[in-house]
């Protein structure tokens, strides 16, 4: 074990904060929030940061936050269950089209995506009368939710059976790509879209509300937290739990889509690999660390326990890795859950152009507009530097350059 493989920071009346960041740049700003979240005083042994870490709401993302007796609802976020799927294709690159934009046009057909202003009438980013696969997964979730809105019947009014196996907008993508052998890979990222949305909306405002008399005490409202035992504590626990697992089907359902509207371009009949990795980037489960029974929240950062199969996507461009947990306790056996940006979205659309933007995807068939600048593969970080950084965390086992992307 290296000595240096973490930067340890540590303060008066704070846990410890341990960061895998040598080498890639970590703002002052993100050092902050971590400083605000170590002193909360249910935190267990220590932070763990990853090397894509920057600032986020409440908490920072590419942070791995154990607690004992409370939670965060804002550490964990609004993009519940956020996270990626990967699937190899027996296909290789030879097998596909020269013109892979028939490819593009097949995927955004199969998988409504981005979201268009409801009071235009419909959203191009929600089903207008979902799929038989779409019901099929649904069935599996309808229970429990009817348990959870019986509880919170305000969460009946979103996007919930409408969202399921659909994109959304931002960061989240389709993509197509190439590993080290030129073999045809599916992979996808996106959480659980509004109705994830709405649940850690609306938890994060009772936690703060039950926190009133406390919020000025805190070194940040979004630190808001349920102690163990109380009611809201066990219903978020549930309403997280159900919100992860409908983000895991959203995934199941676009892919299953997109590998079809793959076979109707591609006429070779092929099989795919079941080394396909589901895996979150934004929750929170029980786990045992260091002996004890703890709650692991990960905002931006995804499981890496010994011999686990992870993703590490890369930006819009740039390559992704397959990976393969080492188990390394000291981070909770956690790894980084993409690149991390450099640079806030608003800053990206000032400092870059369309131009830019088609110089640096000039290898992959994907959206090259003005709406997708903030997605730009320089404003984010380096990913080989973030992969240096992590050596001890998790093993390369695939390297992947995307062909297609698409973007919501």
């Amino acid at each position: 074990m290296q000595h240096n493989e973490f930067q340890l920071l540590t303060a008066q009346d704070s846990a410890p904060i341990k960061m895998w960041t040598h080498g890639v740049p970590v703002e002052p700003e993100a050092r902050e929030q971590l400083q605000n979240t170590a002193k909360m005083p249910f935190i267990f042994q220590h932070l763990a940061v990853m090397p894509d870490v920057h600032l986020g709401k409440g908490s920072t993302i590419g942070s791995v936050i154990p607690t004992k007796g409370a939670i965060i609802p804002a550490a964990v976020g609004v993009d519940i269950g956020c996270g990626m799927i990967a699937v190899r294709t027996s296909l290789a690159e030879s097998d596909l089209p020269d013109n892979l934009s028939g490819l593009r046009s097949a995927i955004e057909q199969a998988v409504p995506h981005g979201r268009t202003s409801t009071r235009s009438g419909r959203d191009k980013g929600a089903w207008e009368t979902p799929p038989q696969e779409v019901d099929n997964h649904w069935t599996m979730l309808a229970a429990r939710f009817k348990r959870l809105t019986d509880n919170y019947p305000q969460l009946l009014k979103t996007n919930n059976y409408q969202h399921l196996g659909t994109l959304g907008t931002g960061n989240h993508f389709i993509e197509v790509c190439l590993d080290e052998q030129q073999r045809v890979w599916v992979m996808l990222h996106s959480g659980s879209r509004g109705v994830g949305n709405a649940i850690g909306t609306l938890f994060i405002t009772l936690a703060q509300q039950d926190m009133q008399q406390h919020i000025a005490n805190l070194p940040d409202k979004n630190l808001a937290y349920f102690k163990e035992g109380s009611k809201h504590y066990d219903d978020y626990m549930e309403a997280v739990s159900w919100a992860q697992d409908f983000a895991r089907h959203n995934r199941e359902v676009m892919m299953s889509r997109v590998l079809a509207a793959l076979s109707r371009i591609v006429t070779k009949p092929f099989m795919t690999q079941q080394e396909a990795v589901n895996c979150h980037h934004n929750y929170v489960q029980k786990e045992t660390h260091f002996g004890e029974e703890v709650l692991v929240t990960r905002k931006g950062a995804v499981s890496a326990q010994k011999g686990q199969m992870g993703i590490i996507p890369g930006s819009m461009g740039a390559k992704s890795f397959i990976v393969r947990g080492l188990g390394n306790e000291e981070s909770f056996c956690s790894c980084s859950h993409g690149a991390g940006r450099t640079m806030s979205r608003t800053a990206a659309k000032k400092r870059f152009t369309v131009d830019d933007q088609i110089r640096a995807t000039a290898h992959v068939e994907c959206r090259k507009d003005s709406d997708v600048i903030d997605e730009i593969p320089m404003a984010y970080k380096d990913i080989d530097a973030v992969m240096a950084a992590q050596a001890s965390l998790v093993e390369i086992v695939h390297t992947l350059r995307q062909v297609v992307c698409v973007k919501g």
